[in-house]
């Protein structure tokens, strides 16, 4: 078995001794586990530069991650089946997501939420995949080797893609502070950096003598091969890339491989191997966010989900707000927290079944490897409106030519969170994010979907253990009318107040990063023609009227979406927001309220029925969100038991949004 030794260095219990349920109490299991896995076995020849990385005295590549799990403290009274938490930056996202926990420091205690997954029974892991996450506590990393050749540490181009929020004169060499690719050369006179109003603007490249490898430090300028710096200032909203040589190159695919390899060693695993849930696990699941779930994604594409003996990991998979997306975490000199467009990130391909591109008359799929084998797990794809405005989302259903719906594989739902944004909703109301720098034109969209990521899961383990059938997959689809052009809605926002239209939009293009995966000898790709760029379609109010809608859609206070633009402040005014500020990154939403009364929206020209005019009360509006509800619950979109949070956030809106209304105007009306 590829996992050579489990260490546990601390063990403690979890969540101060709280009593789940009838499950009890929980413990948590922190170490690292090694590994070593023959480079030459077929089922590791996925992995780039595998072949490149040091061997030991029997051939094997040896590497380690940090672990972390959480199981019952009596396993019998779980409920025996695993949760493989794939993390986000080296961080766990299932307990905020599924558990609706608070969004804690990486070095505080995990915080249970409303202990969902805790009640139900799951043992739930994490293992360190990403080998440029920081050193810092309680960040999961993969410790990876360096690729060689007979002539030493290999060279090669990066290209280093950034757009800040706020003049600037220096820039870390990476995304979100994690480990950069250092610079070979200080004084690198092939060096490039270049700027742009938007992703698909032209270059303008920056001469070199403006320009250098260092930062400020106090009065001085210090060299620096981490840093690029510009005393001129880098310009909030510009896009800016740097192309320069680095030297050392982490076969950075080995954290797909710790990701299968723990699983199947949590799974099958005896107790004399050191395996803590050894004879307790009957069923298999892994769950991943944003980046974690563009990394499921290409763990199917890869094929990754049978072991070295053939057997298969995970029985289910939700990668979640992944869209059509992957990621660069199998090639030479990856960032895998890079979100830059044009990057091995939007590489096809974007659906489950086999597509010939018409362009570039490749044919591919993402199960394709498992499909030939006949071993394809069960795959919820779970996303928002952000991943549509984003230009991939209905990559994931639609046709390369935009022409015509694709079958979805039996073993695969997909399922369109309508109305909602990337990351979990944000209330109350705020258009500015003062941890990350970046502003909205509007209010971020407040919409909270957990609750349909815990239906998700529980009808998925019923899909998985009892063959019960989960809800058809519901997302836009063209023989509907329900997946359109978004230049066909732009007269729509144009007539709300106060509300502009995306400009540019994002569009996904074919990319040329050379002829070997995973290897880029064009650095920066070549640009192709662009994919077909299609959106959920919108009712009268801006809502959208087609996919999972939540009461928030169907029952409105606001017109939800999963774009927001940049406001003047941050630069580059009009763009489409994205979190962190890069290009490429994930989409913010917009909450664009109702008016609450007639004055109201008369004085301002809004041409939506305001609240007053669509509700007798607050009681008459929360019976009607208790309805959507109930019918929800009825078609197994949501947990009965999330009626109560449904509700309370529903009245907490209306509350809020009543809040705002002028005293005169409301004793007006």
């Amino acid at each position: 078995m590829a996992v050579t030794s489990l260490e546990i260095k601390s063990q403690q219990t979890f969540a101060g001794g709280t009593s789940f349920g009838e499950v009890g109490t929980y413990r948590q299991l922190d170490g690292t586990v090694q590994f070593a896995v023959d480079p030459n076995h077929p089922a590791n020849s996925v992995i780039t530069d595998i072949k490149l990385a040091p061997r030991d005295s029997n051939g094997l590549v040896r590497f380690s991650s940090d672990f972390r799990v959480l199981q019952p403290v009596e396993l019998q009274r779980g409920n025996h089946r695993l949760l493989f938490d794939i993390l986000n930056r080296g961080r766990g996202p299932v307990l905020r997501n599924i558990n609706s926990a608070p969004d804690v420091a990486a070095h505080e205690p995990l915080n249970p939420g409303n202990g969902f997954l805790m009640r139900q029974g799951y043992t739930v892991a994490w293992c360190g995949w990403q080998h440029d996450a920081p050193d810092v506590p309680g960040v999961l990393r993969l410790r990876a080797p360096d690729a060689t050749t007979g002539e030493g540490p290999i060279s090669g181009k990066v290209v280093v893609t950034f757009q800040p929020n706020s003049l600037t004169k220096s820039e870390f060499l990476s995304s979100r502070m994690h480990r950069p690719y250092p610079t070979s050369d200080l004084l690198d006179a092939n060096a490039v950096l270049t700027e742009q109003d938007h992703e698909d603007a032209p270059e303008r490249i920056i001469p070199r003598e403006q320009w250098s490898f260092a930062r400020p430090e106090g009065d001085r300028v210090i060299p620096d091969a981490n840093n690029v710096y510009l005393a001129s200032g880098f310009l909030p909203g510009k896009i800016y890339q740097v192309i320069y040589t680095t030297t050392g190159a982490p076969v950075g695919g080995l954290g797909l491989l710790a990701t299968r390899d723990l699983g199947s060693f949590l799974r099958h695993g005896t107790r004399e191997e050191g395996n803590p849930c050894a004879g307790d696990l009957e069923h298999t699941y892994s769950f991943g966010v944003s980046q974690s779930g563009r990394f499921l994604r290409h763990f199917l594409y890869l094929g990754l989900n049978q072991d070295e003996a053939d057997r298969m990991v995970f029985d289910g998979l939700i990668p979640h707000v992944a869209g059509g997306k992957h990621g660069e975490f199998n090639h030479r000199f990856a960032q895998p927290s890079s979100q830059a467009s044009r990057s091995p990130n939007n590489l096809a391909p974007f659906s489950d079944i086999d597509q010939t591109d018409p362009e570039t008359g490749n044919t591919d799929g993402l199960l394709h490897r498992l499909a030939a084998g006949g071993r394809v797990p069960m795959v919820m794809h779970t996303y928002t409106s952000s991943e549509y405005w984003g230009g991939h989302g209905a990559l994931v259903h639609i046709d390369l030519k935009g022409a015509r719906d694709l079958e979805i594989p039996e073993e695969v739902r997909v399922y369109h969170f309508a109305g909602c944004q990337h990351p979990l909703g944000t209330f109350p109301l705020t258009n500015v994010d003062s941890v990350n720098g970046y502003q909205g034109q509007q209010g971020f969209n407040w919409v909270d979907y957990r609750p349909l990521l815990r239906a998700a899961l529980v009808n998925l383990d019923r899909w998985v253990t009892e063959g019960k059938l989960p809800p058809d997959s519901k997302h836009p689809r063209l023989d509907e009318n329900t997946a359109v052009p978004p230049e066909s809605l732009s007269g729509l926002f144009a007539s709300l107040p106060g509300v502009g239209f995306p400009q540019p939009l994002r569009r996904f293009t074919r990319l040329d990063f050379g002829p070997e995966p995973g290897v880029a000898t064009n650095a920066p790709p070549i640009i192709g023609k662009p994919y077909p760029l299609l959106v959920p379609a919108l009712d009268p109010d801006g809502n959208e009227r087609c996919g999972v809608r939540l009461p928030f859609q169907t029952v409105p206070l606001a017109t939800y979406t999963g774009w927001n633009l940049r406001d003047e402040a941050i630069g580059g005014a009009g763009q489409i927001l994205s979190s962190g500020g890069a290009s490429g990154g994930t989409l913010l939403g917009s909450t664009i309220p109702f008016a609450f009364t007639r004055s109201e929206r008369q004085a301002s020209g809004d041409p939506r029925a305001s609240i007053e005019e669509r509700y007798a009360s607050k009681e008459d509006y929360l019976s009607q969100v208790r309805e959507a509800a109930e019918k929800m619950i009825a078609e197994r979109y949501i947990l009965p038991e999330d009626m109560d949070t449904i509700l309370e956030q529903a009245g907490e809106h209306y509350e809020f949004l009543k809040s705002r209304v002028p005293e005169t105007q409301a004793a007006d009306d």
